[in-house]
């Protein structure tokens, strides 16, 4: 088949995936076993990517990033996924906690944190989820008591990504007596807090390599200068205003998993004997792999549709909702077809098809589960 080129590359993203590629084979393929038994990727990392300027590409330059748009970020994620790499938490940083920063972060918020996440000296997340709490937000126990100057922060979060290295953490708190969505507010919290603990890496099915922790807040005394927004109570309004690109990011992944999973597969097949002739000559091969390659190329031409309206500011949110629940959905059923057509090798570790197909999962539950993203489409139909 012809290569497919994505309607919203252009010259200036051919010549960053160039860089981004030779990136990732260079300081994350090979690293890819030491992530995952560290549980986190090297600290200097981030900074190996702030110096070569992929970190915050589509902050504006007044703040340090790179004046782009989140079409270089999506070239970045791109040629990550595709050395099947699920250990750096890159797009987090970059896509989603810069951009609660760009977009209700005061001056001087901007001033101070931003440049310092797009050189890698600060690492960022955010804490959303609790131990008793997972879609629901409404529902968070996490206080943020006004004392003064300062808000007095208690509670747990549980599932963060970055959560061991992040220097830079926006919480999800509640502010006010309403225990709705009117009471929820985001602050910014640094990492050297006193009272501000970081629980264990948590021991996951797939993903091994990224640091996702608990964080733990025992009367943590907070400046009510590092409230993100101009008032208490404007935090869940923020969360849906920024969920969708979260949820896009999510689609991008699974979407190139699909790709790396079908060409890792046809050149497997294609090798490998069974009965005096290549695995790929048997007719469920080629019917199997031509149900692969069809799913996969309806699942690019959606993502990249969504990708060109999100660009113009026209993705809307049951459209991403779409987007999310269906390639998640698609790829683990791809992913188990293709390490079926692998036999046993497909089961063994060393082989990536299989860490593709266990990694895969968790993308139907994070960002908003596969049931969530059903709901928020039902309400606009």
């Amino acid at each position: 088949m012809a290569a497919h080129r994505s309607a919203w590359m252009n010259e200036d993203l051919d010549a960053l995936r160039d860089l981004a590629r030779s990136f990732v084979e260079k300081e994350i393929k090979p690293n890819i076993e030491k992530f995952l038994e560290a549980h986190q990727v090297d600290r200097d990392l981030w900074n190996k990517a702030g110096e070569l300027g992929l970190l915050c590409m589509s902050i504006p330059e007044e703040y340090g990033g790179g004046g782009g748009t989140f079409a270089h970020e999506a070239v970045l994620m791109e040629e990550q996924a595709r050395v099947g790499d699920s250990s750096w938490g890159g797009s987090l940083h970059n896509g989603i906690v810069a951009h609660y920063l760009l977009e209700y972060g005061t001056e001087e918020q901007k001033k101070l944190w931003l440049p310092k996440m797009a050189s890698g000296e600060v690492v960022g997340a955010i804490a959303m989820t609790e131990p008793g709490t997972g879609s629901d937000l409404q529902a968070v126990k996490t206080r943020a008591v006004r004392d003064g100057d300062n808000y007095v922060v208690n509670g747990s979060k549980t599932f963060i990504t970055n959560g061991q290295q992040a220097d830079l953490i926006i919480v999800v708190v509640k502010t006010g007596a309403d225990e709705g969505a009117a009471g929820i507010s985001l602050i910014l919290v640094e990492g050297d807090r006193e009272g501000f603990r970081r629980g264990r890496a948590l021991d996951k099915l797939g993903q091994r390599g990224q640091d996702t922790s608990e964080l733990f807040f025992e009367d943590v005394r907070i400046p009510v200068a590092n409230l993100l927004g101009t008032a208490e109570g404007q935090g869940f309004i923020q969360l849906m205003q920024q969920l969708p690109q979260e949820r896009l990011i999510v689609a991008i992944g699974a979407v190139v998993g699909m790709e790396a999973a079908l060409e890792q597969t046809l050149r497997y097949t294609k090798e490998r004997q069974a009965f005096g002739k290549p695995i790929f000559n048997f007719q469920n091969t080629k019917f199997k792999l031509a149900e692969v390659a069809t799913e996969t190329r309806i699942a690019r031409v959606f993502l990249d549709d969504c990708i060109a309206k999100h660009l113009q500011g026209e993705l809307d949110i049951p459209t991403v909702a779409m987007a999310k629940w269906w390639t998640t959905e698609r790829s683990t059923a791809v992913l188990d077809t293709c390490l079926q057509l692998f036999g046993g090798y497909g089961y063994m570790t060393e082989y990536p098809i299989s860490r593709a197909w266990v990694d895969s999962r968790v993308q139907q539950i994070y960002a908003g589960t596969t049931e969530i993203m059903k709901e928020i489409i039902s309400r606009s139909l």
